[in-house]
């Protein structure tokens, strides 16, 4: 089983990251799948695994990571463990559907403010 969905990054200079991710990653067989103002998405085609977010201001770069459930119970104990270790809740555990029909995820802030996330897409 894979261990994580995907990462996101936060970039100072949008642009300037994805030149560095496009070739870097493209000597690793992965391609830009998504592009828009504020994010780039990279990994396989038409799987984005690696989201980078324009970051804008001197705030300090926070990270994104999104880990694989196998079913939706799983994102449900993942959300409620977190709470009680000390996690701030950033999403409760739900559909996503603006993700996609079936993206099924819950959110947390870890104790450095890192937006973590349990994901399951059945």
């Amino acid at each position: 089983m894979i261990m994580y969905d995907h990462i996101g990054l936060k970039a100072s200079d949008l642009d300037a990251s994805v030149r560095f991710y496009t070739a870097t990653l493209a000597e690793l067989g992965h391609v830009l799948c998504s592009r828009d103002e504020t994010s780039a998405g990279l990994g396989p085609k038409d799987a984005p695994s690696l989201w980078l977010y324009a970051q804008s201001g001197a705030s300090p770069a926070g990270t994104h990571l999104a880990f694989y459930a196998a079913d939706r119970a799983a994102v449900d104990a993942f959300h409620k463990a977190g709470l009680e270790a000390g996690g701030r809740d950033h999403g409760a555990p739900g559909l996503r559907r603006d993700y996609g029909d079936h993206y099924y995820a819950a959110f947390l802030l870890d104790p450095d403010g890192n937006n973590v996330e349990a994901v399951c897409l059945k």
